[in-house]
């Protein structure tokens, strides 16, 4: 099956390389688009948030969330705070994150093959 998304991510993070290479092994066409080339575009996080969350979006477990002092952790509490702080640190987005169609809900914050296979077969 070949379907056209955009998968959006850092191209040296683990997860993003078995995301791509599960697309291009189930012969699913995508564009990628690189966060530290192409910036994060502020609608499509929006978007994002707005469809699964800002807390899901918002990477809590990875190194540049540790990596930030306990003040800036504390200011992040809401939709707008987490937006600022992915805004000026894109490595702090969980990855990958796939829009899957136009559509504004059809988004998906990490990598799940079982899940992303039972999408396919829809």
């Amino acid at each position: 099956m070949t379907a056209s998304l955009t998968l959006f991510g850092i191209p040296n993070c683990d997860t993003v390389k078995k995301a791509r290479a599960w697309l291009t092994e189930h012969n699913v066409a995508y564009r990628f688009h690189d966060f530290k080339k192409e910036g994060v575009p502020p609608d499509h996080l929006q978007r994002w948030m707005q469809a699964v969350g800002w807390d899901k979006v918002l990477n809590r477990q990875g190194t540049t969330w540790r990596k930030l002092d306990a003040a800036e952790q504390a200011a992040v509490h809401d939709a707008a705070s987490a937006a600022a702080l992915l805004l000026a640190n894109p490595s702090a987005i969980k990855r990958p994150v796939v829009e899957w169609s136009e559509a504004a809900d059809d988004v998906t914050v990490g990598f799940n093959a079982d899940g992303w296979q039972a999408r396919l077969a829809r």
